[in-house]
């Protein structure tokens, strides 16, 4: 099971990513599992500066943006 993680502080920008991202899991059918990072000192641990990121079993793919969930569909493929 691959583990997608969105790294925010709860703004609206990180719920939008959080959204995209479960509606790609769910249109891919994917084993996937979506869980949100709220902590500020997790969250540097992964090196980032800028939220929202995504990761991905621990690897940042996306930094101070919102992908789409076309855009995550690929990521996760």
């Amino acid at each position: 099971m691959k583990k997608i993680q969105i790294l925010g502080t709860g703004c609206s920008k990180c719920k939008k990513l959080t959204g995209n991202a479960e509606q790609a899991v769910r249109a891919l059918g994917a084993d996937c599992a979506v869980e949100k990072v709220t902590d500020i000192n997790e969250i540097l641990k992964f090196g980032v500066m800028m939220t929202p990121a995504l990761a991905i079993d621990g690897e940042v793919k996306s930094v101070g943006k919102v992908l789409s969930a076309d855009d995550i569909k690929v990521l996760i493929q």
